[in-house]
């Protein structure tokens, strides 16, 4: 299984396969309790890949925030931390023991995280559309990466959580896009098909455990992302 980011305005590709996780792999360094058995070493290396992704979200979020002063990202980091504490607590229901041990922002134990931390960064402080551009964008491989999850997944509470977190990143993704699209910019698709992201941008927003709301978001653009920490 790999999990795959496009960096907005380069042909760079940064792969981030679970395969980078092997050196902190579940059976490697002790993260995964091999008397529980109910996960397969690929769950686990993906729940481990998911509990830091969810951080990057939060840690470019806060950041561009402070740059930018944008309340969309200070809404949306605060739903992406539940998020990456909810990961924490299926790593714990299952035995695994956290590979967060520093939840300073910006920093990762995956090498291909980090760099893509910063070259998020170095994109998003370039203007605010940039920023939005970069929090579209960090949704939609979000999205991705939860759908391989899913596909991967085969317990049904884990596969509740992925749900549940990739309706939050359809809602973020809306509101990114709505913002973008509320200073006249139409939304190009950045990683996933463009037919599935027009598709979600013009759909309502969901409701559900999780789910974000992204209201006053949508297609107008109206509004400063109130109620997304969910």
């Amino acid at each position: 299984m790999k999990l795959k980011t496009t960096l907005i305005t380069t042909l760079v590709a940064i792969t981030i396969g679970t395969t980078a996780l092997h050196t902190a792999s579940a059976a490697g360094n002790g993260y995964y309790n091999n008397a529980n058995a109910a996960l397969s070493s690929t769950e686990v290396e993906v729940m481990l890949f998911m509990r830091e992704e969810e951080k990057l979200a939060r840690d470019v979020y806060d950041t561009l925030y402070k740059q930018w002063q944008l309340p969309i990202f200070n809404n949306i980091s605060a739903a992406e931390q539940k998020h990456t504490d909810r990961i924490k607590s299926l790593l714990q229901t299952y035995g695994i023991t956290d590979p967060l041990t520093d939840d300073t922002t910006g920093v990762f134990i995956t090498p291909e995280l980090d760099n893509l931390y910063q070259q998020l960064l170095v994109k998003g402080q370039v203007s605010r559309m940039d920023a939005l551009q970069v929090g579209a964008l960090v949704e939609e491989t979000d999205i991705m990466d939860l759908q391989q999850a899913v596909a991967n997944s085969t317990q049904a509470n884990v596969t509740n959580v992925y749900n549940n977190l990739m309706r939050a990143s359809r809602n973020h993704l809306r509101a990114f896009v709505g913002q973008i699209q509320h200073q006249g910019v139409g939304y190009v698709a950045q990683v996933m098909p463009q037919t599935e992201v027009d598709a979600i941008i013009n759909s309502p927003r969901e409701r559900g455990n999780g789910a974000g709301q992204g209201r006053g978001q949508g297609g107008q653009g109206k509004g400063q992302g109130r109620g997304m920490n969910q």
